[in-house]
């Protein structure tokens, strides 16, 4: 009996071997079991349906987030090495080698596209001194770009691209917030990739910052940080409100006052940019100054409203309009102005060869003056 036991355990142990050889290495070689079609389909087929999309939690920024970020791209600026004037000269390349080189990398910064047929507006400063400018879209999708125009003066700068199935974000009016409101922050924040922060409109109408020849800016606690130049600042409702420009702070990251170009500013430059290639804006040749409690005392000035001129362009539209030096300007079209920067703005806005009446104060009397406005001359940016 045990001899036949052992035979059965030795028979068994060579089946389960050489069924695993086979499962292993040569499976073709098994037969193969199908189920019936009877039987198939006696089985019940269940079908499960796709869940729903969930619905954005209370409080989500989530569909405005969504809206708006395909429209901003990441933008990429490049310089090309300067060449020695006798490199391509047999000899210099015989001791030397070839010295041609790739563009380098120079910056980083954020844009915004803002109509179907590639128009990107972006900051000057972003794109200042480039040879080459590279755009890259949320999908992935890189392409070089043409600069159609750029505005030192208001820091604003007008890119085009060539590509299909562009996403466009739609351009808001920056008249219409205010304070409190809710905002996001749209750009590429480092080169770590795109990001959006959320924050409030702090403050409107920030002016006397020293950062633009015209400021009229939109300041937010929502964080932006060196990339995110040139990127959006939009409302709840994903719509472009301004164009994210500087941040103040002391450590060279957010500490939550940030400043954007509003898009009333942007629609302007933009339009004169790509119609003309230049900006419209008006001149009268006057060198403005304000009436800080030590002007007022040096100058015997008495009143507290408005812009003393300093000094009168010979020659110049003011001056034809019998502008005159120790004038204080206090309104301009109809506007007041309190400050060099409203004065400046309030000029810039009105269009060369047009007229418009300046109110002064010149001693005791109130004047009113007609003065025709030029062409502003371009300006260079000198960025502090």
């Amino acid at each position: 009996m045990k001899r036949f036991w052992l035979t059965f355990a030795q028979a068994v142990t060579v089946f389960v071997a050489a069924y695993f050889v086979l499962t292993t290495f040569r499976p073709d070689l098994l037969p193969r079991y199908t189920r019936s079609a009877a039987s198939a389909a006696a089985v019940p087929l269940v079908t499960v349906a796709p869940a729903p999309a969930a619905a954005p939690p209370p409080g989500s920024f989530r569909t405005p987030a969504q809206k708006a970020s395909a429209a901003v791209v990441s933008i990429g600026t490049f310089r090309r090495p300067q060449r020695h004037p006798y490199a391509d000269h047999p000899l210099f390349r015989f001791y030397y080698g070839d010295q041609s080189q790739q563009p380098e990398q120079t910056g980083l910064g954020s844009g915004v596209v803002i109509s179907p047929d590639g128009v990107v507006v972006t900051n000057f400063h972003v794109i200042e001194g480039a040879s080459d400018v590279q755009v890259e879209l949320q999908d992935r999708r890189r392409v070089a770009a043409k600069v159609i125009g750029t505005d030192p003066e208001t820091d604003l700068a007008v890119l085009r691209i060539e590509l299909d199935r562009l996403p466009v974000i739609n351009v808001g009016d920056s008249d219409a917030i205010k304070v409190g409101d809710q905002v996001l922050a749209i750009g590429n924040p480092f080169g770590v990739g795109q990001t959006v922060t959320s924050g409030i409109v702090s403050a409107l109408g920030r002016t006397q910052l020293g950062i633009n020849t015209f400021e009229n800016f939109i300041q937010t606690d929502a964080a932006i940080n060196p990339g995110n130049s040139g990127g959006a600042l939009v409302d709840a409702n994903g719509s472009l409100i301004g164009i994210n420009t500087a941040i103040y702070s002391r450590s060279g990251g957010s500490m939550g006052i940030g400043f954007a170009i509003p898009t009333s500013t942007m629609r302007q430059v933009v339009e004169g940019l790509v119609k003309d290639g230049r900006v419209a804006r008006g001149w009268i040749g006057i060198q403005p100054v304000d009436l800080t409690p030590e002007v007022r005392s040096g100058a015997r000035i008495e009143t507290d409203d408005g812009v003393l001129i300093a000094a009168v362009l010979k020659g110049g539209p003011a001056d034809r309009a019998g502008l005159r030096p120790g004038d204080v300007v206090q309104q301009v079209a109809g506007k007041k102005v309190a400050n060099v920067s409203e004065l400046l703005t309030g000029v810039a806005a009105l269009k060369p060869g047009t007229s418009a009446t300046f109110q002064v104060k010149r001693g005791s009397e109130t004047v009113n003056l007609t003065v025709t406005s030029a062409q502003r001359p371009e300006q260079q940016r000198h960025r502090q």
